[in-house]
């Protein structure tokens, strides 16, 4: 019976997301029961788009991408898909009416990535918004749950914070991004002059795009505070370990938080959403 296939299928976006993302994973385990599968679902999605266009050295990423594109909308069509990640996403599509077009500027992000771009400035907030804003905005469809005015309202604060998540994995990627995949979404960047300066206006550009994000975050339903602002936790500790890092040394090792200190800032972030202190 296929509710059997759609649990099965369920069970491998979680996977996939537990596999792949400690604080991501986090995040989804604190939110309502009832948003979990669907966030897993999208994390589920994304991230085998950006392994097909990161880590399948050896095979023509272009016809996988494709190939997956394809069958990501005959799944929404057809309501079913043999690729249960597939399966379990066109779910979340249909039901929460996500918008193709969303779906259309993520995969052509991930098309960015199978070409050697010097990045202008328009071409990175291009990037990001596809890799990354409409992501976020995939996810508040769920959060909001059929809430048409909330969605509106929380619209420009989930794509701050997708920017911000985003800004982020460039800066703590940099080293394997510019030395393994030879890219640098940066604009205007010489990354073999990497200068404190360059550094510091990254950051700067970074802040804002949280604090802003902030305001939407305390906005958003209980049913799904608590975790995205564990995942903004998490996010924003990173982002204050890096600024603490030479410029140069950014370039030549990846920062990371410790899982004793992530379950730390778990504790915390909980404490304060229960009592209401964000």
């Amino acid at each position: 019976m296929k509710l059997l296939f759609d649990n099965v299928s369920a069970k491998c976006s979680k996977i996939t997301t537990t596999a792949y993302s400690t604080s991501f994973s986090l995040g989804i385990y604190f939110l309502n029961n009832r948003l979990r599968n669907p966030i897993y679902a999208i994390y589920g999605f994304v991230r085998f788009a950006d392994e097909i266009v990161d880590s399948f050295d050896g095979y023509d990423k272009k016809y996988l991408l494709q190939k997956f594109k394809t069958d990501t909308y005959e799944a929404i069509e057809n309501g079913i898909s043999l690729n249960p990640i597939l399966n379990s996403f066109q779910h979340v599509v249909n039901e929460y009416q996500i918008n193709h077009e969303l779906i259309d500027t993520f995969l052509y992000s991930m098309e960015m990535d199978l070409e050697k771009i010097n990045y202008s400035k328009d071409k990175y907030e291009q990037y990001i918004l596809g890799s990354a804003e409409v992501v976020g905005l995939m996810c508040l469809h769920v959060f909001t749950e059929g809430n048409k005015g909330m969605y509106e309202e929380l619209k420009p604060y989930s794509m701050k914070l997708g920017a911000a998540f985003q800004k982020i994995n460039f800066l703590r990627d940099l080293k394997a991004d510019y030395q393994d995949l030879g890219r640098s979404y940066f604009p205007n960047l010489d990354l073999s002059k990497f200068t404190t300066d360059a550094k510091k206006t990254i950051e700067i550009e970074i802040e804002n795009d949280f604090k802003e994000a902030l305001i939407g975050i305390k906005k958003l339903p209980s049913s799904s505070r608590g975790g995205v602002y564990l995942a903004y936790v998490y996010y924003y500790s990173l982002f204050k370990k890096i600024k603490t890092v030479p410029a140069h040394k950014v370039l030549t090792e990846r920062i990371r938080i410790s899982n004793s200190h992530k379950f730390g800032l778990m504790l915390n972030s909980m404490v304060q959403h229960k009592m209401n202190l964000l």
